[in-house]
């Protein structure tokens, strides 16, 4: 499959329906963003939402990454968040398009790195990661989770 990746620069009904479609599909436990959500992220100058269009399917959208792009002490940092393709065009490329695209946007803005984290079971997301260059860090991911009830 051929796919155009291209940067989101406005919402529209077509991108909202495509997010209702794709979200459960990455996540069980978060609804779909908004509208309002959706211009948040295409507006902000931290986020870049990444859209992948089937050319062959009237160019319905396939899939979606963000990349957040941050300043620290340290330098431009830049991480690959909420990746997702459909069901139907997965092992056809548009994952690693994806992926591809936000490295090469994140090393033209000047960061030095790219981190992304995914869960040990989604296996073949895990193998693109490492053959397009991605390398396991022995780190330990924490995530605070609110307030103690």
């Amino acid at each position: 499959m051929t796919v155009d990746v291209t940067e989101a620069t406005e919402v529209t009904p077509e991108l909202v329906e495509a997010f209702v479609r794709l979200t459960p599909q990455l996540s069980s436990s978060n609804p779909p963003p908004s509208a309002g959500d959706l211009a948040e992220i295409v507006a902000s100058p931290a986020t870049v939402l990444f859209i992948a269009r089937d050319p062959d399917a009237g160019g319905t959208i396939v899939g979606s990454l963000t990349l957040a792009l941050f300043r620290i002490p340290t330098g431009l940092r830049a991480w690959i968040e909420d990746v997702v393709v459909d069901g139907a065009a997965r092992g056809k490329g548009v994952g690693e398009a994806l992926n591809r695209a936000a490295i090469d946007r994140a090393v033209a803005a000047g960061a030095r790195t790219v981190d992304l984290t995914s869960r040990p079971s989604r296996e073949a997301a895990n193998r693109l990661y490492r053959r397009i260059g991605f390398e396991a860090r022995e780190t330990n991911v924490l995530r605070w989770a609110g307030w103690p009830e």
